[in-house]
C-alpha cells in the first residue's frame, strides 16, 4: 500500500565555489601544482601573473546584464558529493587517523604498475608454450603489491574457464606458479608467509647448520615459531637455544613482504615529500610562510574579459552570439572560482597553522617532544572559528618544515591525560615511556601490558591496562609473547 506524506529535510547547499575550495583544501603542495598547471591549460580566460588593479575594478562587467537568470547558479547538496569526499569518523576523533594510516606512518603513495612489469619481463624471458604464457599471465596479474599470490588456484581454473575460456587444471597452474616463485625478488608467488620464507631458504646454501636448522623450523614448526613458543621447538628438535637463536637470526634477515622491497624502493625515488609549509626560527621569532615557490600567480585574461564586452555589445544585432556569450562568460565564471578557491585554500591553511604554532610555540623552539600539549581538532577549531571537518582536512596529508626536520601536521595532535599531581600531559610522552620501558626489557622476558601498567603508575600517570594495549598496537608493538627472544 502506497502512502504519501510531508517531509520537512534540512538541506545544506554548497555552492560550485565551495565544492571547489573543500576539495582544494584536501590536496598537499604537490598535487597543487599539478592542478593549477591543469586548469590554466584547460581554461584560456586564466593566465599566470599578478592580477591588475583595472582588471579588479572591472571584475563585475556587462555580462553580468546578460540574462539575469545565469545569477542563480546551479546549487549543490552535501549529498552530491559527500559520497566521494566523506570524513571517515576516526577523522573527528582525537587520535586523528585510521588503522590505515597507522600502518603507513607516512605519506600514502600510490603503487604502480612497475612491481608487475618487472615480473612480466622477466617470465617473458622463461621458455614457456602459449598456453603456460596465459596461465602465468594471469597469475602475475593476481599477485599484490607485496609479492603474495592470495588467490586459491581452484578459482583461478574457474576464472579462465569463464573469463577467458582457457581450460586448464589446478597441476597446470601449479607447474607454472613454480616458475614464476624462481623469479625477483625471491619469496614472489607465495601463497602464505611460511611459503614465502621456505622459497627464500631454499635458495640458500643449506650445508650450513644455522641454514639447515631454520628450514626445518618453517618447514616443521612454523606454528610454535610464530607463536614463539621456543621451548617447544628445542625439545622436539633436540637442539640448543644457542642453535636455535642461530637459526633464528637467519630467519629474521628474510623479507616477509617480498613485493615491497622493490615498490618501496620506486615510490620513494618518484614520490619525495614537499613540506606545506616552512617554519624559520629568527632573532624576532617565528617565519611561517606557505612553500608556493613553484605556485604561480593567476589572474583573468584581459582579453576574455574584452572579448566578452565585445559579445554582449554585437548581441542585440546578432542573435548567434549567444553561443559565444555562453561559452566565453563560462570559462571566466570558472576562473574566478578558481582563483578565489586558491586564495580561500592559502589563507586557510595559514590560519589553521598560526594556530597549531601558537597552541605548540614551546615546541617548536627546539623540537623537544616532551614540550607537545594535548591538541585536539577541536582546540584548532576553535582557535581559528573554522570547523572541525576543515582542520582535519588541513591537517590530512600536509607537512612542515621546520629546523629540526619535516613532519606531517597530525603529528601534533594527541589527547591529554592527568598525572597524580593534575598536571595534563600529552599522550605523545606515555607512548615515549612505554617505547623506552620495552626497548630496555629483558627479551628473555618480557613487560606485559599489566606490568607496563604499573610501571607508568609508578611514574604518577593514571592509566588503564587497555589504554596502554591501545597505545603499544598504534607503536606497531606486538604483544609481550611476540617479543619473546631466546
Amino acid at each position: 500500500m502506497l502512502k504519501q506524506k510531508l517531509q520537512q529535510k534540512l538541506l545544506q547547499k554548497l555552492s560550485p565555489q565551495q565544492i571547489q575550495m573543500i576539495k582544494l583544501l584536501e590536496v598537499p603542495t604537490l598535487q597543487i601544482e599539478q592542478r593549477i598547471k591543469k586548469e590554466l591549460e584547460e581554461n584560456p580566460a586564466l593566465e599566470e601573473g599578478p592580477e591588475e588593479d583595472e582588471e579588479l575594478r572591472n571584475e563585475e562587467t556587462e555580462e553580468e546584464q546578460f540574462d539575469e537568470k545565469d545569477k542563480d547558479q546551479e546549487e549543490f547538496t552535501l549529498d552530491d558529493y559527500i559520497e566521494d569526499d566523506e570524513i571517515p569518523e576516526y577523522r573527528l576523533q582525537t587520535n586523528n587517523y585510521s588503522k590505515e594510516d597507522e600502518k603507513r606512518n607516512e605519506i600514502p603513495f600510490s603503487v604502480g604498475s612497475s612491481f608487475q612489469e618487472h615480473l612480466e619481463s622477466q617470465l617473458s624471458l622463461r621458455d614457456l608454450d602459449e598456453k603456460q604464457k596465459i596461465l602465468g599471465e594471469y597469475i602475475l596479474g593476481n599477485i599484490d603489491e607485496d609479492g603474495y599470490l592470495r588467490r586459491e588456484l581452484t578459482n583461478i581454473v574457474d576464472d579462465l574457464a569463464f573469463l577467458q575460456n582457457v581450460t586448464t587444471t589446478e597441476k597446470e597452474l601449479e607447474e607454472v606458479l613454480q616458475i614464476i616463485q624462481d623469479l625477483d625478488p625471491p619469496g614472489v608467488g607465495a601463497r602464505t608467509l611460511r611459503e614465502s620464507l621456505l622459497i627464500q631458504l631454499a635458495i640458500k646454501d643449506r650445508t650450513q647448520p644455522a641454514l639447515k636448522t631454520a628450514y626445518a623450523v618453517l618447514d616443521q614448526y612454523f606454528e610454535e615459531f610464530s607463536k614463539r613458543h621456543y621451548d617447544k621447538i628445542t625439545t622436539r628438535m633436540g637442539i640448543s637455544e644457542q642453535e636455535l637463536k642461530l637459526a633464528i637470526d637467519e630467519i629474521l634477515k628474510l623479507n616477509p613482504k617480498p613485493g615491497s622491497l622493490f615498490n618501496d624502493s620506486f615510490t620513494r625515488i618518484s614520490q619525495p615529500i614537499i613540506p606545506d609549509f616552512i617554519l624559520e626560527l629568527t632573532e624576532d621569532g617565528f617565519d611561517l610562510h606557505l612553500n608556493s615557490r613553484n605556485l604561480p600567480e593567476l589572474r583573468l585574461s584581459s582579453s576574455y574579459n574584452e572579448m566578452l564586452r565585445t559579445y554582449i555589445k554585437d548581441k542585440g544585432q546578432k542573435k548567434e552570439m549567444k553561443e559565444a556569450i555562453m561559452f566565453v562568460k563560462q570559462k571566466i565564471d570558472s576562473a574566478k572560482w578558481f582563483i578565489d578557491a586558491i586564495r580561500q585554500r592559502q589563507n586557510t591553511l595559514l590560519l589553521t597553522m598560526n594556530a597549531i604554532l601558537e597552541y605548540q610555540g614551546e615546541y617548536f623552539i627546539d623540537g623537544d617532544e616532551t614540550k607537545l600539549k594535548p591538541m585536539i581538532l577541536k582546540d584548532v577549531a576553535e582557535m581559528t572559528g573554522l570547523d572541525i571537518s576543515t582542520v582535519s582536512r588541513v591537517a590530512n596529508s600536509k607537512y612542515i618544515q621546520t629546523h629540526f626536520g619535516i613532519f606531517p601536521l597530525k603529528f601534533f595532535f594527541s589527547e591529554g591525560l592527568q598525572t597524580d599531581s593534575g598536571e595534563e600531559v600529552s599522550t605523545r610522552e606515555i607512548k615515549r615511556i612505554l617505547q623506552d620501558c620495552i626497548e630496555n626489557e629483558e627479551k628473555r622476558r618480557p613487560l606485559t601490558d599489566e606490568r607496563l601498567t604499573d610501571i607508568l603508575q609508578e611514574k604518577g600517570y593514571q592509566i588503564a591496562r587497555r589504554t596502554v594495549a591501545k597505545y603499544r598496537e598504534q607503536l606497531n608493538i606486538p604483544v609481550a609473547r611476540l617479543r619473546r627472544e631466546i
